[in-house]
């Protein structure tokens, strides 16, 4: 399993890792993009970090891409669809409206499956949060997510065992202590210019700075 996990993307202090994961060139690989979260608060998909994210990927080389909105698929379809990529990438948005398309699509089911062939996960920001055990650190200040969708279940994919906060500043270590016990497992914040890499099992850190794990 190799997951690449990022508040802001592909951002220079963290690609070079990012593209060891690879097994192909980036004009090679085959990228699917979901950029379902963005589209809580840009309906149009043309939210301008999403734009932002494309032009990062197309400066790196990456030429093979293809636009996947969990809204229109299904179990079956995803499944098929998953087949076709070397690296799905899911950007940034609202945690909650993301989760609950990747539940009502059936992409957390489908997504084990491409990873067990080989396929790599990167997450930005809320699609970094769903990869952890619990999405509920998304709203724990009213500055970040808000639940709108009315999400019960808070559970996330589940894929490692600890909850990311990304876009770490200094202002969220007092949120991030007031919370902690509200979830049982480890926290870790990223910065913007921070990612964690797992591969095999093994989480390593990467970009510059320090590492908060709370």
């Amino acid at each position: 399993m190799k997951l690449f996990l990022t508040s802001a993307g592909l951002v220079p202090e963290t690609t070079a890792v990012f593209l060891k994961l690879l097994d192909k060139k980036p004009e090679e690989t085959r990228m699917c993009l979901i950029s379902t979260a963005s589209f809580d608060h840009y309906p149009e998909g043309n939210a301008p970090y999403i734009k932002e994210g494309k032009n990062r990927l197309s400066e790196l080389g990456f030429k093979n891409i293809t636009d996947v909105d969990l809204r229109k698929e299904n179990g079956e379809s995803l499944k098929e669809k998953l087949e076709n990529f070397d690296v799905v990438f899911v950007g940034g948005g609202n945690t909650f409206y993301l989760m609950k398309y990747a539940r009502e699509s059936g992409f957390d089911k489908a997504l084990g499956s491409f990873l067990d062939r080989g396929g790599i996960y990167v997450g930005v920001s809320a699609g970094s949060i769903i990869i952890g055990k619990d999405i509920s650190s998304a709203g724990w200040s009213p500055d970040w997510d808000e639940n709108a969708v009315g999400l019960k279940d808070l559970r996330g994919i589940g894929l490692v065992d600890f909850i990311i906060v990304p876009h770490y500043i200094t202002e969220y270590e007092v949120i991030i202590k007031e919370n902690k016990n509200k979830v049982s497992y480890p926290i870790f914040a990223i910065t913007d210019f921070q990612a964690i890499s797992v591969e095999s099992g093994k989480v390593k850190f990467v970009g510059p700075g320090e590492f908060r794990k709370f």
